[in-house]
């Protein structure tokens, strides 16, 4: 498959000119060496070091200013000495493996398509539109970040800067083209659909985009939603079930000077419509009453004291489940990719469900801490000293609760809203280097060390028995093109 992929790569290319097309190319290589521990926080059941790669293409077939065809590939992508192995049955230790922990991402010897789409403007109206496998999100990607199939449509400076409309169609509801209800087999085929907006516009120092989206999935009737049953990984324990979501935001950036502040504020609304009786295999799913709401709340500060050194600070809160066996459940977001960041190892949660390859912090879904701001309060104190011409460093320090208080669980893995519960998360300190030996090619070293407080504890274990400290040291080869 590669070798046909670079061959008709390169008949593209060879072509372009006879054809009147104009191929642009860039993209990423990174290869990173972790070192975590005590990520569940048990240093003993908790030591991994390994290595991982990803070479990313972005390619644009371009044969005017008003029309191209846009696509974004991985190739090359792995989780050294592991995706190389055989799957299934026959690996060596039987049926399950690395990889399968997340679904048999297909990350070995073929590539993966994230994005093809075709983008183009109407003749005489200040409208552009992209059809086919596209990046749909808004704001900060708190709520919403993620590649869907569908139609976005940019009206571009008539009411503001731009109004983006945008239809995706999330799931065609089982792996069929049936869209109805079976009730001899008891499968629910029905879509799942999200309706999107976005506007853009500046006002002097403050650029800023209000958004909102509706989502609707009708496939509710065997019991389970896309979101989370067919995401084939695991989310936070106890997540709604969405049937039905509604959100509004305001995002925007103000600069004065030295000093840039990035913001947002989010609302969320919605239903799920599955009655379940209890929260299912693994803790999958939150016992409510049907209704779901939420909020998210973010501020980002940089203040450029000098030439070498900014200050920053950061604060966050989203909302929580004040009771997670009744009453109405809380929803922070639809879904993302984990590109929201403030923390190298509490939330850091690039994963390879989405956009990653390897877990990369205790929101991993095999640890399942926390993703984003879900039930969260955190504020976080930071600086950037460039050291040299080449080379800068940051340090963070963050201090984490829970928004809504974490209960301990009884012995069945549920709940015990009777028993004791905490807020206190834990707290953090961070580091980076970046050493740019060249314009494209850096070098980083960085890490963190979270000390958790006994909601950790609640939150990922039900019990407050295991309190070691997760640290965490990554290098990292970065090459853009």
């Amino acid at each position: 498959m590669k070798r046909f992929v670079i061959v008709m790569l390169l008949v593209l290319v060879s072509t372009a000119n006879l054809l009147a097309v104009d191929f642009k190319v860039n993209g990423v290589y990174t290869a990173w060496a972790q070192s975590q521990h005590a990520f569940n926080l048990s240093d003993d059941a908790y030591d991994h070091n390994y290595a991982v790669q990803m070479l990313r293409f972005n390619v644009q077939a371009v044969t005017s200013e008003h029309l191209k065809v846009v696509t974004r590939f991985d190739m090359a992508q792995g989780w050294w000495g592991v995706d190389n192995s055989l799957r299934s049955v026959q690996r060596p230790y039987g049926a399950y493996g690395g990889s399968s922990l997340f679904d048999y991402k297909d990350t070995n010897f073929l590539f993966h398509v994230d994005q093809a789409y075709v983008d183009f403007d109407v003749p005489e109206i200040p409208i552009n539109a992209r059809i086919g496998r596209m990046w749909y999100g808004v704001g900060n990607k708190i709520m919403l970040d993620n590649n869907y199939d569908g139609i976005q449509v940019d009206l571009n400076n008539v009411i503001g800067k731009k109004l983006t409309l945008g239809w995706a169609k999330v799931s065609e509801g089982a792996d069929a083209l049936d869209d109805q209800y079976n009730e001899a087999t008891g499968m629910d085929s029905r879509d799942a659909d999200l309706l999107m907006v976005n506007f853009e516009n500046s006002i002097e120092n403050f650029h800023y985009n209000t958004f909102g989206f509706y989502y609707t999935d009708r496939s509710v009737d065997d019991m389970n939603a896309f979101v989370p049953n067919n995401l084939q990984f695991f989310k936070t324990r106890f997540s709604p079930q969405i049937t039905q979501l509604t959100a509004i935001g305001l995002s925007g950036t103000y600069k004065a000077g030295k000093l840039t502040v990035d913001g947002e504020a989010d609302f969320l609304m919605g239903k799920d419509d599955i009655d379940n009786d209890s929260h299912g295999n693994n803790q999958l799913v939150d016992i409510n009453d049907g209704d779901l709401s939420g909020y998210n709340i973010y501020v980002k500060a940089n203040y450029a004291a000098s030439d070498k050194l900014s200050v920053g600070a950061v604060g966050g809160m989203g909302s929580g489940d004040d009771d997670l066996t009744e009453g109405a459940g809380n929803v922070n977001k639809l879904r993302t990719s984990g590109f929201f960041y403030i923390t190298e190892i509490w939330e850091d949660s690039i994963m390879p469900d989405e956009e990653g390859i390897t877990p990369q912090g205790i929101g991993a879904p095999n640890v399942r801490g926390y993703r984003e701001l879900e039930n969260s309060t955190l504020f976080q104190v930071n600086g950037n000293y460039k050291l040299t011409k080449k080379l800068s460093g940051f340090l963070s320090y963050t201090y984490i609760m829970a928004t809504q208080p974490i209960y301990e669980w009884n012995p069945d893995g549920t709940p015990n809203m009777d028993g004791e519960s905490a807020n206190d998360l834990g707290q953090e300190i961070d580091f980076k280097f970046v050493y740019g030996m060249q314009p494209e090619l850096k070098f980083l070293l960085r890490g963190g060390y979270f000390m958790p407080g006994d909601a950790a504890g609640y939150l990922l274990n039900g019990s407050t028995a295991l309190d070691d400290p997760a640290w965490e040291l990554k290098g990292m080869v970065l090459y853009k093109f």
